[in-house]
């Protein structure tokens, strides 16, 4: 028993260190903006994102790393900073890597569970069709490989989109 525990340990470590590794390829862009919490930016956000990427995407998988970044702005403006002034910045970084898109938004607001709030979403998909909560969640959770969402150091928590060309 103790073997195949070990086992099942030893393959699920090396299957995080896999991809842990695959997450290390060296940047071929890196991008930073700032912007104020309105939705009026998301404008400047998304011609930004044009901007600075749009050369390096495929083309067809394009509209998804707008919708995903659009719905991570728009929650950070509507969610995250309700009770924030609208002085209050958001900052963003996209990266491109040779096999991959990250993008990340650092906002100002109470920690919050993704995951608790995605697996409730997603146990009641039929509950209120009125309640817009967690729609913008479940497409970028499907929009995208991998969706995190953590607290750091400086008061602030971070999502983190990652999206793969193929």
């Amino acid at each position: 028993m103790v073997l195949q525990n070990f086992g099942s340990w030893w393959k699920g470590l090396a299957s995080q260190l896999g991809k842990r590794q695959a997450k290390e390829e060296r940047p071929l862009k890196r991008s930073r903006l700032q912007v104020k919490s309105d939705l009026y930016a998301l404008a400047q956000v998304l011609q930004w994102l044009e901007d600075e990427i749009y050369s390096l995407l495929p083309r067809d998988r394009w509209w998804q790393y707008q919708t995903a970044l659009a719905e991570g702005f728009t929650n950070a403006v509507r969610h995250a900073h309700h009770d924030l002034p609208p002085t209050t910045e958001i900052e963003i970084e996209v990266t491109v890597f040779p096999s991959y898109v990250e993008i990340k938004i650092w906002d100002y607001g109470p920690p919050f569970d993704l995951e608790a709030k995605l697996k409730s979403r997603y146990e009641n998909p039929n509950g209120n069709p009125l309640d817009e909560g967690g729609r913008g969640l479940i497409f970028m959770h499907q929009l995208t490989n991998e969706l995190l969402y953590t607290r750091i150091g400086d008061n602030r928590n971070c999502l983190i989109m990652r999206k793969n060309f193929r």
